[in-house]
């Protein structure tokens, strides 16, 4: 194949996947997911929005400086302070694209920025000529160019590629585009813009109407050469394109779609489990690649054909993504360097005292439950991390009774910065006497949105997976909590939010963006 038959992969879980609510990340957080990014071999790597706040900031920096085989990029507006902020996080890495942006669709140039079009131009070419000052690898985005004019798209795209621009990306910024029509605009923008050879075409869809997946691939058939996407297509609103997605259906239908990424697909599973455990946001079962009934057959007739032909019912091999293929069972008897050792092959570095906290925390589990398999070790890395960081309140101990015909009823001591107090509360359930008694002595005033759980593995001994999302003030916070006992388990997701409230987890810029 030559060159112009790769599709680029650009990943945005870390800076659009980051804006959906409740789903924010620290930085060593985000420097996980980038490792794991990496071993995918993504192509680009979007870790942030640098001026959006220190933290912000502090994400992309650490990123830049340890990431080496993709590109790490930051977003910023076309402004100059931006631009520099993002320049200067950018600093540390290997190799760096600042992705600038501006909006150019009628209504959010009236309404919004409050200027003409031609000023707009002008801005965008100021923009990318201060980024390339800076940076040799340059991105811009036309916001919402979905909504936008395409004669005004076509001359603002040529000015923004003579000024140094070698990545364009057309984003629906709103996911209001139909696959037929927004295949159009790409190809007419590679038809009439004089100098598009110069440049690589990108799109960035959005899922509002479900159609994400369908607009991206639509537009690589069109000529488009980069995906912006997500991991389990998390994203503000409904979401964005989902990489898993993007990537097997390239894969699988390159008879049609006569593309190929570099992606190496069996190490999807794992980053879409280390996605979903750090933000908080679970995989539906259905979920197209991911989901746990992917590649389950419920059906006699399904069962039967896969037992005699794995094609008559299965597209793609449940391998090639990463199911069964990573399912190496650790146990109590598993020393130290095996454990190491497989968090490394999950794209987990752990050293020092975060790697003996984790190893304490392995041996404690094998000792409640006979098998631990991947996704235990991520869920127990995931709580390991959590406790080193700074915490303001702490379970010392739970004691729950529950028993028909009588109201259940939770005993617990709580450790604040360092004084224990300790709560009694009833409730309509244990889970619900806990929560009371946690707030007894919090009384933080949040109010809870939701309660998910989830069995991390099969069995009755599987560890349970905790979400709880609170809300305060406008601002949303996803704490997350595994155990062997749920009931546990729910207490240290319910710290684990009120913790990020009392540390000043931020608030998201909500910037669209694209």
């Amino acid at each position: 194949m030559s060159s112009n038959d790769r599709v680029i992969i650009f990943d945005t879980t870390l800076r659009d996947g980051e804006q959906s609510p409740g789903a924010s990340m620290t930085g060593e957080e985000k420097l996980r997911i980038a490792r794991a990014l990496e071993r995918l071999k993504v192509d680009v790597i979007e870790a942030g929005f640098a001026i959006a706040s220190p933290g912000d900031f502090a994400a992309v920096k650490l990123v830049a400086d340890h990431i080496k085989d993709s590109t790490v990029c930051s977003l910023a507006r076309a402004v100059d302070a931006d631009i520099e902020r993002a320049a200067e996080a950018l600093a540390g890495a290997n190799s760096g694209r600042i992705h600038t942006f501006i909006a150019t669709s009628p209504i959010h140039m009236q309404y919004k920025l409050r200027m003409q079009p031609e000023q707009v131009v002008e801005q965008a070419v100021r923009a990318v000529t201060k980024a390339r000052s800076l940076c040799a690898d340059v991105e811009f985005s036309c916001e919402d160019a979905g909504r936008s004019e395409i004669d005004f798209l076509c001359r603002i795209i040529e000015a923004a590629i003579d000024a140094g621009a070698r990545t364009i990306n057309i984003p629906d910024t709103v996911g209001y585009a139909i696959p037929h029509q927004y295949a159009d605009t790409i190809r007419q923008l590679l038809e009439r813009i004089p100098n598009a050879d110069k440049a690589v075409f990108s799109v960035h869809c959005h899922n509002d109407l479900g159609l994400a997946v369908a607009n991206s691939l639509a537009a690589v058939v069109a000529g488009a050469r980069q995906v912006e996407c997500t991991i389990n297509g998390l994203g503000e609103r409904a979401g964005n394109a989902a990489l898993e997605e993007i990537v097997m259906a390239i894969k699988t239908r390159q008879d049609l779609l006569g593309v190929h990424t570099r992606i190496e697909t069996e190490h999807i599973l794992a980053a879409s489990r280390l996605v979903s455990g750090i933000t908080g946001f679970p995989v539906q079962p259905n979920k197209a690649i991911v989901g746990a009934n992917a590649f389950a057959h419920e059906s006699g007739i399904h069962q039967d054909g896969v037992l005699k032909h794995r094609e008559t019912y299965e597209i793609m091999s449940a391998q090639s993504v990463g199911w069964h293929a990573n399912k190496m069972v650790m146990g109590k008897h598993s020393g130290r360097a095996a454990f190491r050792s497989r968090l490394e092959e999950l794209g987990i570095v752990l050293e020092g005292d975060e790697l003996n906290a984790a190893f304490g925390r392995f041996k404690e589990l094998a000792d409640k439950k006979h098998e631990i398999f991947d996704e235990d070790l991520q869920a127990l890395v995931s709580d390991t991390l959590a406790d080193e960081a700074p915490e303001h309140y702490k379970l010392a101990s739970l004691d729950v009774a529950s028993k028909t015909g009588l109201v259940p009823q939770a005993q617990l001591v709580l450790s604040i910065d360092g004084a224990e107090r300790s709560a009694t509360a009833q409730g309509s359930g244990p889970v619900d006497a806990t929560f009371k008694a946690i707030e007894t002595i919090a009384d933080s005033g949040a109010t809870l949105q939701l309660y998910s759980v989830n069995a991390i593995t099969q069995g009755t001994d599987s560890q349970g997976e905790v979400t709880v999302r609170l809300e305060k003030g406008g601002r949303i916070v996803n704490g997350n909590g595994a155990d062997t006992d749920i009931v546990v388990a729910s207490a240290k997701a319910y710290l684990n939010a009120l913790n990020l409230m009392q540390v000043g987890a931020k608030a998201h810029p909500q910037v669209e963006g694209v």
